[in-house]
């Protein structure tokens, strides 16, 4: 939004973003008079049709797979997108059914006794994950079954769907702040007082920390290092997998071994490093299930 033109904010302010809108509702709306498996499947069938039409989307997709994947032919980044646009379809189509999936028998968990639980201590615990699979599931199902959560993320620039977003995440259990001093300062109250976080860590940011990603810089926010320096609370990645349709695995991985060395700088970058390398290592396990359209890296295309 910074980088538009005046003309191009007005444009998207009173034309763009109420187009959005009342898609957006109209679609939410047929989802939610679908089942949960017609849902899902009609919104992973309008992804594959309507995704690779969107030009500058697709091409930016396109161009960041090869990025990340420089041995891939076009065929296999191609068929990568495809599933990409699938995965994100079907994301749409159960948005309304999220409450369903959780409490439906339709999510294995994995790592939550041995990860999350044993450690009795009394204190609040930093959930991170990525748009992979269906994220929107950890943080529900984490909210629910583990404790509070108060979870940060980036607002969309469109206003109306920020504010359904919210609700949906709101009526799971969570408290919402973006992300800024709103995020931060929200992140801040609700460790001190021992409540979980939520943060998605795989997005694009204009500022930050250069760290590598599929060997390249991606400017990564080092947000959280910071608030672990601060309240020395583990950081336990929790990943989110599509096995068929609308069923999924979210496997609590172990806590991180974040380094401590005294020098802050170093063991911020060192931090989000590793952080990296654990999405890293996720997306290349189940690459069509990453949300490709970021514009993750320095050099990527806009």
């Amino acid at each position: 939004m910074a980088n538009k033109s005046p003309a191009r904010r007005r444009l998207d302010r009173w034309l763009f973003y109420p187009l959005q809108t009342v898609l957006l509702y109209g679609f939410y709306g047929l989802f939610a008079l679908l089942p949960l498996d017609a849902a899902s499947a009609l919104g992973g069938f309008i992804g594959t049709v309507v995704g690779p039409r969107l030009g500058p989307a697709n091409r930016r997709a396109f161009h960041n797979v090869s990025l990340a994947f420089p041995e891939k032919d076009e065929v296999e980044c191609r068929a990568i997108l495809r599933g990409m646009w699938e995965n994100v379809g079907r994301t749409f189509g159960e948005y309304p059914h999220l409450g369903r999936i959780r409490d439906g028998g339709r999510i294995e968990t994995v790592g939550v006794e041995e990860n999350v639980r044993r450690d009795a201590a009394d204190r609040p615990r930093i959930f991170i994950g990525a748009h992979v699979g269906n994220w929107e599931l950890p943080g529900i199902w984490t909210a629910k079954h583990i404790g509070r959560m108060t979870f940060i993320y980036r607002a969309p620039n469109n206003r109306s769907a920020d504010r359904l977003i919210c609700r949906i995440r709101q009526r799971a259990g969570m408290a919402m702040a973006r992300k800024g001093a709103e995020g931060t300062k929200a992140a801040l109250k609700a460790l001190s007082q021992g409540d979980n976080l939520g943060m998605l860590l795989d997005q694009k940011l204009n500022r930050g920390v250069a760290v590598p990603f599929f060997g390249r810089e991606a400017m990564t926010t080092p947000a959280l290092a910071l608030f672990v320096q601060r309240y020395e609370c583990p950081v336990i990645p929790v990943q989110v997998e599509r096995l068929r349709g609308a069923h999924f695995r979210i496997t609590y991985h172990a806590p991180l071994e974040l380094p401590r060395t005294g020098d802050r700088h170093a063991d911020i970058h060192a931090a989000m490093t590793l952080i990296n390398q654990v999405y890293e290592d996720w997306i290349r396990r189940r690459p069509e299930q990453w949300f490709w359209m970021h514009r993750r890296w320095i050099d990527s295309i806009g």
